[in-house]
């Protein structure tokens, strides 16, 4: 199984990013998926998440901001990050906690980088 990230770039602060990740590999059932980022220095830290069931929670800092979205059909879960802030610089992971017939395993995507600048 694989997680695949993309959508990642630069960006000027106030300006919005779409991020995607897509499960791949198997017969897979999406318990949940997520959305991580880690900053230079800093570890890394929750963004968003999203439940089978559409569930989501957020990070305080980027509620209203950003709205993580989930594709059960197409194994894809996408982020759209709107109004991003300079503190928004980070590689963002994607996670995913995925059934494998009746067992749950987590995977991470490789990073994507996001750059918000000035």
């Amino acid at each position: 199984v694989q997680l695949q990230a993309s959508g990642g770039g630069s960006v000027q602060a106030g300006g919005s990013l779409r991020l995607s990740c897509a499960a791949s590999g198997g017969s897979i059932s999406i318990y949940s998926m997520g959305w991580y980022r880690q900053a230079p220095g800093k570890q890394r830290e929750l963004v968003a998440t999203i439940r089978y069931d559409a569930i989501t929670n957020y990070a305080n800092s980027v509620k209203g901001r950003f709205t993580i979205s989930l594709d059960n059909a197409k194994n894809t879960m996408n982020l759209q990050m709107n109004s991003l802030k300079l503190e928004g610089t980070a590689v963002y992971y994607c996670k995913g906690d995925l059934y494998i017939g009746d067992t749950l395993h987590n995977y991470w995507g490789q990073g994507t980088q996001v750059t918000v600048s000035s």
